[in-house]
């Protein structure tokens, strides 16, 4: 696959879209650009960008909603950039009102993105896991749907509703919210928090429309696979944090083999070698550029003044 820095895939919501009309799409958490590059090597055909992910690893917070709409739309611009599959973001509850979800929903399209998701919990937010959430009103939310798909330029740029609702007010309210986002204009819905198997199949008995689950680690719902997922009529399954969790205790286990030892020769062999991540960021496409342009520039007719 061409390296995408060179040159970009031309409409990746597009490609998104059509994916989702071939089956299930597992879409593993990137939580930068060389964690995407990965995903993309290992032959995934699509990627999600945790807020989770950002704000731990990038700003050391908790994913409490401290990061703003730019900060956010930035960090997640790197990441979706830097490779040639297309990537959906979590967008919080979209940094602000109505007016403010208009602006996200334009700098994370402009950033290269192909899709987000917008929650409907209070501001400040908490992580979807945790207790004591609070929500917005039906038509609170209502209406920063309407505004992000109103703001989106390209119609395959897809807006996710996300319904926090099940934990505050139970399984019957986060169905009847889903089908009014729908009504709003969502493509799709992502019931969070979910906590078994059978609410999962319930919920997409009552709600036929696009559906994800996130298959988080330690949190309410239970370990389930992309198959059952599939089974039960859901289109996107995330695993948001499953990369940044292995990639935690690699490197503290190692910083504690080095701190004993004094030196990481015995690491060496779970290393990414220095020949796999040139592989990987396509070295060689950077220096065939440049000799490419100095070539150019040296062969071409001289300036003068």
């Amino acid at each position: 696959m061409p390296e995408a820095l060179l040159k970009p895939e031309p409409n990746k919501p597009s490609r998104l879209r059509a994916l989702l009309e071939q089956g299930t799409v597992v879409m593993p958490g990137a939580f930068n650009a060389i964690t995407a590059k990965i995903v993309q090597d290992i032959g995934f055909s699509a990627m999600y960008i945790s807020g989770a992910g950002i704000s731990n690893g990038v700003a050391g917070y908790p994913d409490i909603g401290f990061m703003s709409a730019t900060e956010m739309a930035t960090q997640a611009g790197y990441t979706a950039r830097s490779v040639q599959i297309p990537a959906i973001a979590d967008a919080d509850n979209g940094y602000g009102e109505a007016v403010n979800v208009f602006r996200t929903v334009q700098e994370y399209e402009r950033q290269g993105l192909s899709g987000l998701h917008l929650e409907d919990q209070v501001i400040p937010k908490r992580c979807g896991h945790l207790d004591g959430k609070q929500v917005i009103s039906v038509e609170h939310m209502r209406e920063k749907v309407a505004a992000a798909v109103q703001a989106r330029v390209n119609p395959d740029f897809l807006i996710i509703a996300r319904v926090d609702a099940k934990a505050v007010y139970g399984f019957d309210d986060a169905v009847k919210r889903a089908h009014a986002y729908l009504d709003a204009g969502a493509d799709m819905i992502f019931p969070e928090a979910l906590t078994t198997p059978e609410e999962f199949e319930e919920f997409a008995k009552q709600v036929k429309a696009p559906l994800l689950a996130n298959m988080t680690e330690f949190g309410k719902t239970p370990y389930l696979t992309v198959q059952e997922f599939e089974r039960f009529g859901y289109n996107v399954v995330i695993f948001p944090m499953t990369a940044f969790r292995i990639m935690m205790k690699a490197v503290e286990d190692s910083l504690r083999v080095l701190k004993q030892e004094g030196t990481q020769v015995s690491l060496l062999e779970r290393m990414t070698s220095r020949a796999d991540l040139y592989r990987l960021i396509h070295y060689q496409d950077y220096e065939q550029l440049d000799a490419t342009l100095a070539t150019q520039f040296s062969s071409g007719p001289s300036g003068g003044g």
